[in-house]
């Protein structure tokens, strides 16, 4: 039985302390400042062969006050990655459905790239882990438990 979804990619639910507007606001701004290849991350000692980081190659397609639907290339191959958020808000805080998939029909494995997709977002805007609750696993999100981040 496979332990991850048949093709690659990744479900995740996050509850925020804060509005959904004030959410998805720092989740566009995270992305319109990782455009471009310079937040692609070099060899170095550290990394010796690429990726090196993937805070780089994101785009907003559309958002609405519910919504934002996003990419993200990888810098070596340029494969892109369809991402999603669905916003609601939960009182004061905001519940966030976020999905990342693979365009390739064939992608199954993924190193939990679609993972970091998301995540690496969600941190490059400030947000620590006591700001918000995450829920994921290997179930609904490939290689989540073997991801490394600060890679992919």
């Amino acid at each position: 039985l496979m332990p991850y979804p048949w093709h690659a990619s990744c479900r995740i639910e996050w509850t925020f302390d804060e509005s959904c507007a004030a959410v998805r606001g720092k989740l566009v701004n995270q992305i319109n400042a990782w455009q471009g290849d310079s937040g692609c991350g070099q060899v170095s000692d550290t990394c010796p062969s690429m990726p090196c980081g993937q805070n780089c190659l994101y785009e907003v397609v559309s958002q609405t006050d519910t919504e934002l639907v996003a990419t993200h290339t990888t810098p070596v191959a340029r494969y892109i990655d369809d991402m999603n958020f669905k916003f609601s808000p939960a009182g004061t805080k905001c519940k966030v459905e976020a999905f990342s998939t693979s365009r390739l029909w064939y992608a199954v494995l993924d190193f939990g790239t679609n993972y970091c997709n998301l995540r690496n977002l969600v941190d490059g805007s400030g947000y620590t882990s006591q700001d918000f609750m995450e829920v994921t696993e290997d179930s609904v999100c490939t290689q989540y438990t073997s991801r490394d981040c600060s890679r992919y």
